[in-house]
């Protein structure tokens, strides 16, 4: 069998262990030749390949970002984008293709299985941590490792000023990142999408940390909104699934915080610094055994499905199941670190 393999969306650490868990052990257990596809959907749409076996794999494990290359190509949206994929496919003697991203390309590799026959299986990939059907994502735990570590340094130069820094956090319109960070870095405030904010309220808070003589933190996630307004936004350019470019909310609620509480405020936007550089060890571990449970899935002909992770098990769910509505932070999680809050 020739398996194909992409990797599509945002980058982010482990991608690479991922490749080479599959292909180590395709290669090695199975006998399976392989196939890269660039630049996520857009290498199978135009046929752009490299070479993908045990010499191309070797010593990735610690690498950031993807030996394939990546893209937010949308197929759907390409002009007989499904027919391109499907010729190149054949063209390549392609038999199986492993999908590895977040919520846009699995929803694509959901929709080429179950409508158009394509034989695909899932892994899923994103910092942010949002997708359903699994307790965690590889990505995340580097994601949040980071932005502790971040907070940890703003923490001295905080304090040596006596200013309010802000922190934001990515993870679109989930909370994890910013509530994982937050807690863990022992931020003053932590603000997550799925709770609007009060901006007097964060502001009481600040004004509390100042009169303890303490130079507070404020955690912010990109997506989070003020109660009394909407979301914060750079631009409002929209990517080929329709998304928008969020950031912009920190150095939003920076000056807020300056002209209500008189107090000084700077921001720091951690970025792509978050999805870059080396993986953590347990994104290796997670990326890799995902892997593997996920050429397994294309030896069993099980398509359409996408490899998780329940508790310390792999599982396989359906990559629509996996793909149908975003995982957020439950109220009463949130709810928890609130003693910490002011």
């Amino acid at each position: 069998m020739r398996v194909g393999v992409l990797t599509g969306g945002g980058d982010c650490p482990g991608l690479n262990a991922v490749i080479r868990g599959v292909v180590r052990k395709g290669v090695q257990e199975y006998g399976y030749d392989f196939v890269g596809f660039r630049d996520g959907w857009r290498g199978p749409l135009e046929g752009d390949t490299v070479e993908l076996g045990i010499p191309q794999v070797r010593g990735i494990l610690p690498r950031g970002g993807t030996i394939l290359g990546s893209s937010r190509t949308n197929p759907f949206k390409e002009e007989h984008g499904v027919r391109r994929i499907k010729e190149n496919l054949a063209k390549y003697e392609v038999e199986a293709l492993i999908a590895i991203g977040g919520e846009d390309t699995l929803g694509v590799a959901a929709k080429l299985s179950d409508e158009y026959g394509v034989p695909c299986v899932g892994v899923p990939k994103t910092i942010d941590n949002d997708l359903s059907a699994t307790d965690y994502t590889f990505g995340f735990d580097t994601a949040v490792g980071i932005a502790t570590e971040a907070i940890d340094r703003l923490h001295t130069t905080a304090e040596s000023h006596m200013r309010v820094l802000v922190v934001e956090v990515m993870g679109r319109h989930a909370g994890w990142i910013a509530l994982h960070s937050g807690l863990a870095g022992g931020a003053n405030v932590i603000l997550i999408p799925e709770q609007r904010f009060d901006v007097d309220q964060v502001c009481g808070w600040i004004t509390s940390r100042f009169k303890a003589s303490y130079a507070p933190i404020v955690v912010v996630a990109e997506g989070a909104m003020p109660k009394d307004g909407q979301m914060v936004l750079k631009d409002g350019t929209q990517d080929s699934f329709g998304h928008v470019r969020l950031s912009g909310v920190g150095e939003w609620l920076a000056k807020e915080i300056e002209s209500r509480t008189g107090k000084e405020a700077r921001t720091t936007v951690l970025g792509h610094i978050q999805r870059g550089g080396t993986p953590s060890a347990f994104d290796r571990w997670l990326a890799t055994r995902f892997g593997l449970h996920a050429i397994d899935a294309v030896r069993d002909r099980d398509f359409g499905k996408m490899v998780a992770l329940h508790g310390t098990d792999i599982v396989r769910v359906p990559i629509g199941e996996a793909t149908a509505k975003l995982k957020t932070v439950d109220p009463e999680l949130y709810k928890e670190v609130g003693v910490f809050f002011g």
